[in-house]
């Protein structure tokens, strides 16, 4: 009998909307537990989870029965729906539109979660949007900056 092996992993990026500081450190450890159950529940494994007031990263371990789209869109969708239910922030929660999702080997694992466990660290040196593009241009992804995570100005 044929099986299906793979072995696939996936960092996702994505910043609160206008990359407002609406993530409190009171709350962000039940956000990720709650995200890790979305991961879950849609058959991929959370291998680290971490960010700051205004974005997370995510390591996973993807399942390819599900588009990466698919599995954004509910992980955002819920997670917002989740903080407004809560009633966690003032107004109406929202994450920024869009996403970077950047691939790794098995033999970059240990130094992508050491990455996204450090990022309190790291960003008392790097902006997020410093990051950001800093990840499209090591990924050598096309972009336009105009379509980058923006700030409310």
């Amino acid at each position: 009998m044929a099986n299906t092996y793979t072995q696939i992993y996936l960092q996702f990026v994505f910043s609160v909307k206008y990359r407002d500081a609406a993530i409190n450190k009171d709350w962000k450890d039940e956000l990720y537990k709650y995200i890790s159950g979305i991961v879950k529940n849609n058959n991929h494994k959370t291998i680290c989870i971490n960010g700051m007031s205004d974005h997370i990263h995510i390591l996973v371990g993807l399942n390819p029965a599900q588009s990466i789209s698919n599995l954004l869109q509910d992980i955002k969708g819920s997670s917002s729906k989740w903080i407004n239910e809560k009633r966690l922030v003032k107004g109406n929660f929202e994450w920024q539109e869009g996403y970077g999702a950047f691939s790794y080997s098995q033999s970059q694992i240990k130094d992508v979660i050491a990455y996204i466990e450090n990022q309190e660290e790291h960003h008392k040196k790097t902006s997020f949007n410093e990051e950001y593009l800093d990840f499209l241009k090591k990924f050598e992804v096309s972009y336009n900056e105009k379509y980058t995570f923006k700030e409310l100005i």
